[in-house]
């Protein structure tokens, strides 16, 4: 196979500042269409064709893989949808709204053939990929402590992450990245919720305060619309820490970052882990032995996610 030709469904927000120039500029990867409700807004994003209707992106002979970039509640059906279809999913985290839906997604990927990936693009980023080496090679030793936050202030209103009914919620917005990093972090550990504190307006968790625990350690998760801007990681291990010395530990983008281990400080020249995500898609689509968010990563985040939820509800 030549270059992966992809379609898009969405052209919002973060499809027209990132997504789509990284889908664009990846190697081994060809953007053919992009299907949004606002035929301008699919125009803007470059596709050698624009369209209103989303079926016929995912129908079309000529698109090997769809990236998904709906609001939330769209994402199962739509992944259904596609792979019915014969197509690759890349579709945007979270992947579902419930453990059992992700479950439901991957078995109907695999009984296709087809690939199906979260696109934690983070999980992607030199530092990112790092961190999670550093803490399975045991070179912190026992990891111990763990924080991870990811808050900001003031979500537009009229934003789905402000509806309940279309998977919105600091959690599953920006709780996901902490999550995703501390499950890779700890493949093997069994996390215990110990307490959660959450603030709803209208159904909508504003903000999530999580601690989580493991046979030698404990986990502290902050989400928010309403703090702060912050974006923490700092994990202890028995032997020495790494930490995030940035705030964006989770969002990164085009900017040298840097990272601290015990007293010795890594720095991380300036990549688009959004293109680097396309590229390692497209590559193991294309048969090559590329790295992708497996299945039993986003199937556990999915259940710390309900867990969490439950809980606080």
């Amino acid at each position: 196979m030549t270059d992966v030709r992809w379609g898009i469904l969405g052209a919002g927000w973060i499809v027209q500042q990132a997504t789509g120039a990284a889908l664009r500029s990846a190697h081994g990867s060809s953007l053919r269409a992009v299907a949004a409700r606002d035929i301008l807004r699919a125009e803007s994003v470059g596709a050698a064709r624009a369209v209103t209707d989303y079926r016929s992106v995912i129908e079309s002979d000529d698109i090997d893989a769809i990236y998904i970039a709906l609001s939330n509640e769209a994402h199962l059906p739509w992944i259904l949808a596609a792979i019915e279809a014969g197509k690759h999913v890349l579709c945007e985290k979270p992947l579902t709204l419930s453990p059992q839906d992700t479950a439901k997604a991957f078995d109907a990927a695999e009984q296709a053939g087809v690939l199906l990936v979260e696109a934690v693009w983070s999980r992607w980023h030199p530092r990112t990929e790092r961190i999670v080496e550093l803490c399975r090679s045991g070179d912190l030793g026992e990891i111990e402590t763990y924080l991870g936050t990811f808050t900001f202030p003031a979500v537009p209103p009229g934003n789905y992450r402000l509806d309940a009914k279309r998977g919105g919620g600091a959690l599953l917005d920006v709780g996901i990245y902490p999550l995703h990093v501390l499950a890779a972090c700890l493949p093997d550990a069994a996390f215990r919720l110990l307490s959660v504190e959450r603030h709803d307006v209208y159904g909508v968790d504003l903000t999530t305060r999580a601690t989580l625990e493991w046979a030698h350690g404990r986990a502290s998760i902050a989400c928010s619309f309403e703090m702060p801007e912050s974006q923490r990681l700092v994990i202890g291990g028995s032997h020495q820490t790494v930490s995030v010395d940035d705030d964006q530990a989770f969002t990164s983008w085009r900017t040298h970052s840097s990272l601290t281990i015990g007293a010795h400080r890594e720095t991380f020249e300036p990549v688009d882990a959004y293109q680097q995500m396309f590229e390692a898609v497209s590559g193991r689509i294309r048969g090559d032995d590329a790295w992708v968010m497996p299945r039993h990563e986003s199937e556990r985040v999915a259940g710390m996610v309900e867990v969490i939820q439950q809980r606080s509800a």
